[in-house]
Protein backbone atom coordinates (compact mmCIF):
# COMPACT_ATOMS: atom_id res chain seq x y z
CA UNK A 1 0.00 0.00 0.00
CA UNK A 2 2.94 2.37 0.64
CA UNK A 3 3.91 2.04 -3.03
CA UNK A 4 0.40 3.07 -4.06
CA UNK A 5 0.43 6.10 -1.77
CA UNK A 6 3.87 7.15 -3.01
CA UNK A 7 2.61 6.96 -6.59
CA UNK A 8 -0.37 9.12 -5.67
CA UNK A 9 1.87 11.76 -4.10
CA UNK A 10 4.29 11.80 -7.05
CA UNK A 11 1.41 12.20 -9.45
CA UNK A 12 -0.13 15.03 -7.40
CA UNK A 13 3.14 16.96 -7.64
CA UNK A 14 2.86 16.80 -11.44
CA UNK A 15 -0.66 18.23 -11.52
CA UNK A 16 -1.11 20.23 -14.70
CA UNK A 17 -4.31 22.23 -14.15
CA UNK A 18 -6.98 22.51 -16.87
CA UNK A 19 -10.70 21.85 -16.57
CA UNK A 20 -10.42 18.83 -14.33
CA UNK A 21 -6.97 19.54 -12.87
CA UNK A 22 -6.42 15.79 -13.06
CA UNK A 23 -2.99 14.37 -12.15
CA UNK A 24 -1.07 12.91 -15.08
CA UNK A 25 -0.30 10.11 -15.48
CA UNK A 26 -3.15 8.65 -13.46
CA UNK A 27 -1.90 6.71 -10.43
CA UNK A 28 -2.97 3.17 -9.73
CA UNK A 29 -6.12 3.28 -7.63
CA UNK A 30 -5.86 1.42 -4.31
CA UNK A 31 -8.06 -1.63 -3.94
CA UNK A 32 -11.18 -1.57 -1.78
CA UNK A 33 -9.36 -3.79 0.74
CA UNK A 34 -6.46 -1.31 0.95
CA UNK A 35 -8.88 1.59 1.41
CA UNK A 36 -10.69 -0.24 4.22
CA UNK A 37 -7.36 -1.04 5.88
CA UNK A 38 -6.47 2.65 5.78
CA UNK A 39 -9.73 3.51 7.57
CA UNK A 40 -8.98 0.93 10.28
CA UNK A 41 -5.55 2.51 10.72
CA UNK A 42 -7.08 5.97 11.17
CA UNK A 43 -9.60 4.66 13.70
CA UNK A 44 -6.80 3.12 15.72
CA UNK A 45 -4.71 6.31 15.42
CA UNK A 46 -7.67 8.34 16.75
CA UNK A 47 -7.59 6.15 19.85
CA UNK A 48 -10.42 3.68 19.34
CA UNK A 49 -10.56 -0.03 18.65
CA UNK A 50 -11.48 -0.76 15.01
CA UNK A 51 -12.45 -4.31 16.02
CA UNK A 52 -15.13 -3.36 18.52
CA UNK A 53 -18.76 -4.04 17.60
CA UNK A 54 -19.75 -0.47 16.75
CA UNK A 55 -16.75 0.03 14.46
CA UNK A 56 -16.19 -3.37 12.89
CA UNK A 57 -18.13 -2.46 9.71
CA UNK A 58 -17.17 1.22 9.69
CA UNK A 59 -14.32 0.82 7.15
CA UNK A 60 -16.73 -0.72 4.63
CA UNK A 61 -19.27 2.04 5.24
CA UNK A 62 -16.64 4.77 4.92
CA UNK A 63 -15.41 3.42 1.60
CA UNK A 64 -18.97 3.23 0.28
CA UNK A 65 -19.57 6.79 1.48
CA UNK A 66 -16.38 7.97 -0.26
CA UNK A 67 -17.66 6.56 -3.54
CA UNK A 68 -20.66 8.88 -3.22
CA UNK A 69 -18.94 11.91 -1.68
CA UNK A 70 -16.15 11.93 -4.29
CA UNK A 71 -18.03 10.67 -7.33
CA UNK A 72 -17.07 13.84 -9.20
CA UNK A 73 -13.73 12.25 -10.09
CA UNK A 74 -15.53 9.54 -12.08
CA UNK A 75 -17.82 11.92 -14.01
CA UNK A 76 -16.50 13.06 -17.42
CA UNK A 77 -17.45 16.64 -18.27
CA UNK A 78 -18.49 15.63 -21.79
CA UNK A 79 -21.13 13.35 -20.30
CA UNK A 80 -22.63 16.27 -18.38
CA UNK A 81 -22.67 18.91 -21.12
CA UNK A 82 -23.33 16.51 -23.96
CA UNK A 83 -26.52 18.07 -25.32
CA UNK A 84 -27.79 21.55 -26.13
CA UNK A 85 -31.07 22.84 -27.54
CA UNK A 86 -31.53 25.24 -30.43
CA UNK A 87 -35.27 25.93 -30.27
CA UNK A 88 -35.03 29.17 -28.32
CA UNK A 89 -36.60 31.59 -30.79
CA UNK A 90 -34.80 34.94 -30.68
CA UNK A 91 -33.83 34.64 -27.01
CA UNK A 92 -30.39 36.15 -26.43
CA UNK A 93 -30.51 37.43 -22.85
CA UNK A 94 -29.15 36.13 -19.58
CA UNK A 95 -30.00 32.69 -18.19
CA UNK A 96 -29.59 32.45 -14.42
CA UNK A 97 -29.68 29.37 -12.20
CA UNK A 98 -29.42 30.42 -8.58
CA UNK A 99 -29.32 28.71 -5.19
CA UNK A 100 -27.63 25.52 -6.40
CA UNK A 101 -26.91 23.75 -3.12
CA UNK A 102 -23.62 21.84 -3.02
CA UNK A 103 -21.52 19.85 -0.55
CA UNK A 104 -17.77 19.54 -0.91
CA UNK A 105 -14.68 18.68 1.13
CA UNK A 106 -11.70 20.90 1.88
CA UNK A 107 -8.56 19.45 0.33
CA UNK A 108 -6.46 20.72 3.22
CA UNK A 109 -8.31 19.00 6.08
CA UNK A 110 -10.83 16.72 4.32
CA UNK A 111 -13.71 18.22 6.30
CA UNK A 112 -16.88 19.50 4.63
CA UNK A 113 -17.73 22.89 3.26
CA UNK A 114 -21.17 23.58 1.86
CA UNK A 115 -23.20 26.38 0.40
CA UNK A 116 -24.83 27.66 -2.78
CA UNK A 117 -23.64 28.47 -6.27
CA UNK A 118 -25.30 31.02 -8.56
CA UNK A 119 -24.54 30.73 -12.27
CA UNK A 120 -25.53 32.81 -15.30
CA UNK A 121 -24.62 32.76 -18.98
CA UNK A 122 -25.52 34.48 -22.26
CA UNK A 123 -26.27 31.73 -24.78
CA UNK A 124 -25.33 31.90 -28.44
CA UNK A 125 -28.13 30.28 -30.50
CA UNK A 126 -28.34 27.23 -28.23
CA UNK A 127 -28.98 26.62 -24.51
CA UNK A 128 -28.11 23.76 -22.19
CA UNK A 129 -30.61 21.99 -19.95
CA UNK A 130 -30.86 23.81 -16.62
CA UNK A 131 -30.19 20.65 -14.65
CA UNK A 132 -26.88 20.30 -16.50
CA UNK A 133 -25.58 23.47 -14.89
CA UNK A 134 -26.38 22.06 -11.47
CA UNK A 135 -24.67 18.81 -12.48
CA UNK A 136 -21.50 20.68 -13.41
CA UNK A 137 -21.49 22.30 -9.96
CA UNK A 138 -22.03 18.93 -8.32
CA UNK A 139 -19.33 17.26 -10.41
CA UNK A 140 -16.64 19.64 -9.23
CA UNK A 141 -17.99 19.92 -5.68
CA UNK A 142 -17.77 16.17 -5.14
CA UNK A 143 -13.98 16.22 -5.10
CA UNK A 144 -11.32 17.41 -2.68
CA UNK A 145 -11.42 21.13 -3.31
CA UNK A 146 -10.70 24.69 -2.42
CA UNK A 147 -13.60 27.04 -3.01
CA UNK A 148 -11.49 29.23 -5.27
CA UNK A 149 -10.46 26.33 -7.49
CA UNK A 150 -13.98 24.93 -7.65
CA UNK A 151 -15.32 28.33 -8.74
CA UNK A 152 -12.71 28.54 -11.50
CA UNK A 153 -13.34 24.97 -12.69
CA UNK A 154 -17.10 25.48 -12.99
CA UNK A 155 -16.89 28.72 -14.96
CA UNK A 156 -14.11 27.39 -17.20
CA UNK A 157 -16.08 24.23 -18.00
CA UNK A 158 -19.18 26.21 -18.97
CA UNK A 159 -17.25 28.86 -20.89
CA UNK A 160 -15.09 26.47 -22.91
CA UNK A 161 -17.81 23.90 -23.59
CA UNK A 162 -20.85 26.10 -24.30
CA UNK A 163 -18.88 29.03 -25.82
CA UNK A 164 -21.46 31.60 -24.69
CA UNK A 165 -21.10 35.37 -24.81
CA UNK A 166 -20.20 35.26 -21.14
CA UNK A 167 -20.51 33.34 -17.89
CA UNK A 168 -20.88 34.59 -14.31
CA UNK A 169 -20.59 32.59 -11.10
CA UNK A 170 -20.83 33.45 -7.42
CA UNK A 171 -20.25 30.81 -4.75
CA UNK A 172 -20.95 31.30 -1.04
CA UNK A 173 -20.05 28.64 1.48
CA UNK A 174 -19.37 27.83 5.11
CA UNK A 175 -16.21 25.86 5.79
CA UNK A 176 -16.17 23.39 8.65
CA UNK A 177 -12.38 23.66 8.83
CA UNK A 178 -13.04 27.17 10.19
CA UNK A 179 -16.09 26.24 12.27
CA UNK A 180 -15.11 22.91 13.84
CA UNK A 181 -11.35 23.34 14.27
CA UNK A 182 -8.64 25.98 14.11
CA UNK A 183 -10.13 29.43 14.64
CA UNK A 184 -13.58 27.89 15.37
CA UNK A 185 -15.81 30.61 13.91
CA UNK A 186 -19.14 28.98 12.95
CA UNK A 187 -21.36 31.01 10.66
CA UNK A 188 -18.54 32.74 8.79
CA UNK A 189 -19.14 32.59 5.05
CA UNK A 190 -16.70 32.78 2.14
CA UNK A 191 -17.74 34.32 -1.18
CA UNK A 192 -15.92 33.77 -4.48
CA UNK A 193 -16.94 35.04 -7.90
CA UNK A 194 -15.63 35.10 -11.44
CA UNK A 195 -16.76 36.51 -14.80
CA UNK A 196 -16.00 35.88 -18.46
CA UNK A 197 -17.01 37.60 -21.71
CA UNK A 198 -19.66 40.29 -21.49
CA UNK A 199 -19.91 39.88 -17.72
CA UNK A 200 -16.22 40.64 -17.33
CA UNK A 201 -16.28 43.51 -19.83
CA UNK A 202 -19.56 45.22 -18.85
CA UNK A 203 -19.99 46.17 -15.17
CA UNK A 204 -23.71 46.75 -15.77
CA UNK A 205 -24.16 43.06 -16.55
CA UNK A 206 -22.38 42.22 -13.31
CA UNK A 207 -24.85 44.48 -11.50
CA UNK A 208 -27.81 42.76 -13.19
CA UNK A 209 -26.44 39.38 -12.18
CA UNK A 210 -25.94 40.46 -8.57
CA UNK A 211 -29.43 41.99 -8.40
CA UNK A 212 -30.98 38.76 -9.66
CA UNK A 213 -29.13 36.82 -6.99
CA UNK A 214 -30.28 39.23 -4.28
CA UNK A 215 -33.83 38.75 -5.51
CA UNK A 216 -33.58 35.12 -4.40
CA UNK A 217 -33.17 36.31 -0.81
CA UNK A 218 -35.95 38.92 -0.77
Amino acid sequence: MDAVLNALMRSAKNETGGLDASPAPAPQKPSREEAEAAVRTLIAWAGDNPEREGLIDTPKRVVRAYEELYKGYATPLENVLDRTFGEIGNFDDMVVVRDIVFYSHCEHHMVPFMGKAHVAYFPVERVVGLSKIARVVDMYARRLQTQEHMTSQIITALDETLKPRGVAILVEAEHMCMAMRGIQKPGASTVTMQFTGVFRDDPQEQVRFMNLIRGARS
